[in-house]
Formats: structure tokens, sequence, C-alpha cells
């Protein structure tokens, strides 16, 4: 029996990915540093094993993966989110029995890198906003001429990000924390995931987020771009890319695609599609399997979009949007013959919303705040084989 190891397990699409592989016959392990996850708690995995924060050390999280790998014969590797970014250096620990479905990690930290990444598409002759780093004379230029978006170079869940008004002064360049000035391009924006290999499509999802928490998207809508589509297949052909890659895109007023970041990871795309076909697809992906479509239009994550519609009823805008699309909507968790995870989720999603509280961010920044890669832990780990 194939044994895989999903590398998070607090998010709904490692839940997604939990269900699928074992439903393709797979045996399932969980690492995550919460220690008991939202995907642990479901049937489907066979053991959860709590590890190192990387925020807290690179090289101690590295080592305690490999060392799970080599103790349960771990077959498969696919990281979830934004710890792909460190898990992507974990071949270097291990013999090529085990199979990692990311790219090297030069290749994930290039595209992940917002300036990497638009020079990457450009490079490809494809559609990006125009881009400079902070403290540059280009981007003072830009930022006087036009509206722009601030972002750290390395950043996720909106971290950081600013939108400024043509004229607005920009900020002195922190060393510590690079960022990039990118053109405001109006629009229409549109995410998307792929499973990719060797430089072909397998499958792509494209969607738009309905709901958002922040800049997050909680509740989502699936939809058919063709446009999109053909954008992202020419990147993951220039690209030679194999594993999961998702993109943001903004279709601007004269309906030209313009891709504006890069992930290169799961996003929630991941929940449209059939968990065992997404299974299927990862095990097996030169055969480039079918991988089947969920009926729903729509999805949405319910107690975010709970916490979200009770939020909006006190601030006096937005309640009966929200509450219409929360009685509506599917939950990307439920699943009658594995309860536990939703009826659960209080208090396996404690320390993100202790978090979100203490801190004042996001869910979606609390999530993914000890597990992500940016500039102050942007340096490639040392570890040694267990």
């Amino acid at each position: 029996m194939t044994t895989v190891l999903l590398t998070l397990g607090r998010l709904p699409k490692a839940l997604d990915l939990a269900r699928g592989f074992n439903r393709a016959g797979c045996r399932v392990i969980v690492a995550d540093p919460f220690g008991w996850t939202l995907a642990g708690a479901s049937r489907h995995v066979a053991r959860e094993f709590s590890v190192p924060a990387p925020s807290k050390g690179a090289a101690e999280y590295l080592a305690a993966l490999a060392e799970i790998v080599v103790r349960e014969r771990v077959d498969l590797i696919v990281p979830v989110s934004e710890e792909t970014m460190h898990v992507a250096f974990l071949p270097d620990l291990l013999g090529a029995r085990t199979r990692v479905f990311t790219m090297p990690p030069d290749r994930v930290l290039a595209v992940h890198s917002k300036a990497g990444f638009v020079r990457a598409a450009t490079a490809m002759g494809l559609a990006a906003p125009e881009t400079y780093l902070l403290g540059t004379p280009e981007a003072q230029l830009l930022a006087e001429a036009d509206a722009v978006v601030l972002k750290p170079v390395f950043s996720c869940s909106g971290r950081g990000v600013r939108i400024l008004r043509q004229g607005d002064a920009l900020p002195d360049p922190d060393p510590s924390t690079p960022a990039i000035v990118q053109r405001f391009i109006p629009g229409r924006e549109h995410s998307s995931c792929t499973i990719a290999h060797e430089g072909q499509v397998v499958s792509t999802m494209i969607y738009r987020g309905t709901v958002m928490s922040g800049s997050v998207a909680i509740a989502f809508e699936r939809v058919e771009a063709p446009a999109i589509a053909r954008w992202i297949e020419l990147f993951v052909r220039g690209s030679g890319w194999t594993g999961f890659i998702s993109f943001d895109f903004i279709v601007d007023t004269a309906d030209r695609v313009v891709g504006i970041e890069c992930n290169p990871r799961t996003t929630s795309g991941l929940h449209f599609w059939r968990p065992e076909d997404v299974a299927r697809a990862v095990l097996s992906p030169q055969t480039k399997p079918p991988v089947g479509v969920r009926r729903h239009l729509n999805l949405q994550q319910f107690y975010s979009c709970l916490t979200e519609t009770q939020m909006a009823m006190f601030r006096g805008r937005g309640f009966r949007h929200r509450l219409g699309r929360l009685v509506a909507t599917r939950d990307v968790t439920w699943d009658w013959r594995d309860p536990w995870p939703f009826l659960s989720m209080t208090l396996t999603s404690w320390p993100i919303i202790r978090m979100a509280v203490s801190q004042g961010v996001s869910f979606g920044e609390a999530a993914t705040h000890d597990v992500g890669w940016y500039e102050e832990t942007a340096n490639a780990p040392a570890a040694q084989p267990p």
C-alpha cells in the first residue's frame, strides 16, 4: 500500500486530499506544527504527527519530516499550502524511494517571489503588470503616474498588501522585507488551481471569490474562462512545471487576461474536483487521468463564512447577502460518511482563531503565519539526514 504524507493538516484543502488519497487506496499520514488538525480528525488519516514550525527553524522542521518519512516508509509527499516552499528542500535529505510532488526549491521560490513571477511570465510573452522593486527610480515614476499595489516580495494571504492612489507617497524600503510596486489593474479578479506534470496541464480549475476574509476567498464560484486556461497552459509549458501551481488574475476592461501572482501550491480551487480523482492524478500524472468535477458551482468554508456573516450584522452592511449565501452554499468539509472534521472544527482550528483574535489579522494570515516563506526565513535550510 502506498503511504502518502501531507505536510499540513489544518486547512480544508488537506482534508480533501486526505479523503481522496485514502479512497484511492493509500495510507494517509499528516504532519503539522499544530499536532491536532482538521484533516487529522478524519477517519481517512491513519496517523498525525506534530513537527516544529518552519518559522522557528527550517532545518529542524525538515529534519522532523525526514524522520517521519523514514520511520513510516513514506512513498509520496504532498505539500498542501505555504509550507510548500520549505518542503521543496526535502528531497536533498531523502533517497530516491520517496517522491515529493513539487518542483526543486530554486524553481518554486523563483515564482513564489512576486518580482520573480512577473519576470518569468513576461519572458514567456504572457501579460503581467508593470512591476519594480520598492526604492528604485522606476517604482517612484510608476507611483506618480498611476495607482499601484505595494506587496512584499515574499508574502501570502494578503499579508502586507496595500493599494495606493496615484501620487500617494511610497514608503521607504525596508532591507529586511523587500517589496514591489506594481501597476494597479482594474477589472475582475479570478483565481486558479492546476495539476501539472512535466510541463503539461493535467487539469485546471478556475474560480472567483464570492465572500472574502481580507483578501482570502472563503466562498467561491467555479467559472469557465478559456482565455485564462490558455494563459496557464502556456506558463506551465514554458516552466516545465510538475506539481500543483495556482495563479491570481485580473481580466481587465478590454477582456485581457493579466497574471498578477503565482502560488506554487494548492488553492481553494482544489475543492471543485472530486478528491479521489485529484489523488489519482497526483499518483499517476503521466497517464493524464480524467479529473472529475463536483456538481456544485458554489462552495464555502462554513465557519469562516459564519464569522463574516456575524461581523456584517454588526457592521450594518452586507448582512443579507452573506446570510443568503451562507444558507444556500455547500460547505467544503462536510461529509456524512466522515463527519468529525466538520463537527470538531472549532477545536482543531483554535490556534488559528486565537491568533486571529489576539493579533487582529484575518483567518487566512493566522492559518499560514508559522509555515509561510517570508524574507526573514528565506534562507536555504540545512539539515542532516536522519
